[in-house]
């Protein structure tokens, strides 16, 4: 049966993306749209790239125009958070007070950052956040940045093109090496000390302290700012004593499914992705748009599983990285084409015996458009080898390769 009353709870890209795509669908009851933040639903990814470094003014952040939310004829709740859900019920209780009955609830509430003791200090989440950090970076100021991962990598790269003085500090001896093994990691790293950032590896950051951040061994790097950027937390304590499944977000299954009636989608979902055969959570915007309109179509009754293949970009100086698929977890990297001390290149990746992802740094767009088909038609790994050498097999994987 379908739904009467829909309730979404998280109002960003996955929630948006799951609104549109019920009214896309036919569905015309009642559709209430919740999100904690007092705005209409905004993009998130330029607050560390055009944002930040102010080539980009708040305005053009927002995802839809007035008129657009207005046609989807929404019950918008903005700067209501929810906290609690009574499944029995079929309600979601709000900070206000007020309860929020549903037939049909997406869960789209996604991450929050992972913050250090002691003294305060900047994330980079919100457009306020973004806002507050940027008035602390330009020439003649000092920054710390703890993690560099992606986020605090890109925040690193603009605040250094703004004239700050940057000091990069992460715990494993190469940044990334986990997501994206370590030849890789060492050349991303490398841009950074080409650009003039501090970097240092292999340092643990045990507080944050006024004027600068404590480590390990007692010492303490002075700065101006302080960021920190050591990854994030699913926003699934509302959910807790609902009888839902949570674990390091909200368990889904390959439908997003996580109960008859309730659908996950975006950074705060976990579900089995059946083209890789594994659970994954995926804090990229392709994936939450994409997960939120698989959702909803879901919950109307397609019952499709959801089996992409995760994409993410990130920039960073003069350097455009987008990878595809499944790199975490990955047996053997191998560099494909170009070389990796130009700065332009395509790795692979292998999983088992399969061709699990792929990354490049500064080349062209089409260049990876055959890896990505690649991931995405399952190709084995040996098979895959034949497309750095030329060989077009892979337009035809053959019988026995197609998705799983």
């Amino acid at each position: 049966m379908t739904p009467g009353r829909v309730v979404i709870v998280g109002a960003s890209a996955a929630g948006l993306a799951a609104a549109e795509t019920l009214r896309r669908e036919g569905h015309t009851g009642p559709l209430t749209l919740i999100g904690d933040e007092p705005t209409t639903p905004y993009d998130r990814p330029p607050l560390s790239k055009e944002i930040l470094s102010g080539a980009w003014t708040p305005d053009r952040l927002p995802l839809r125009s007035q008129a657009d939310l207005d046609t989807l004829d929404l019950d918008a709740r903005y700067g209501h958070e929810a906290i609690g859900a009574d499944l029995a019920a079929r309600t979601v209780l709000l900070s206000d007070g007020t309860e929020v009955s549903y037939d049909g609830l997406i869960v789209a509430t996604g991450v929050r950052p992972r913050r250090l003791p002691g003294a305060p200090a900047h994330t980079l989440r919100t457009l306020d956040d973004a806002l507050a950090f940027r008035d602390r970076l330009g020439s003649g100021r000092t920054l710390a940045v703890v993690g560099a991962g992606f986020l605090g990598a890109e925040a690193a790269a603009v605040a250094a093109g703004l004239g700050t003085q940057v000091t990069l500090l992460e715990p494993a001896p190469v940044p990334l090496a986990g997501a994206v093994g370590e030849e890789v990691g060492r050349v991303l790293a490398q841009a950074h000390l080409d650009h003039g950032v501090d970097l240092r590896t292999g340092i643990a950051v045990t507080e944050v302290v006024p004027g600068g951040v404590r480590l390990d061994d007692g010492s303490v790097v002075e700065a101006d700012a302080v960021l920190v950027a050591v990854g994030s937390l699913p926003n699934t304590e509302w959910l807790t004593g609902s009888g839902l499944r949570l674990d390091d977000g909200l368990v889904c299954d390959e439908y997003c499914a996580a109960a008859p009636g309730v659908y996950g989608a975006g950074d705060v979902a976990r579900w089995h992705n059946p083209l890789f055969g594994t659970s994954m959570r995926i804090e990229h915007r392709t994936n939450a748009a994409e997960q939120g309109a698989v959702a909803a179509r879901n919950l109307l009754g397609a019952q499709r599983p959801f089996a992409p293949v995760p994409y993410f970009w990130s920039d960073q100086y003069d350097m455009k990285i987008r990878a595809y698929g499944h790199l975490r977890g990955h047996d053997e990297v191998r560099i494909a084409e170009g070389g990796v001390g130009e700065r332009k290149f395509t790795a692979v990746y292998r999983t088992g015996d399969w061709l699990s992802g792929v990354l490049s740094v500064g080349m062209p767009p089409k260049s990876i458009r055959p890896w990505q088909r690649a991931v995405a038609t399952r190709t084995p790994w040996q098979q895959a080898m034949a497309l750095s050498q030329g060989v077009a097999a892979l337009a035809d994987p053959g019988p026995g390769h197609g998705s799983a």
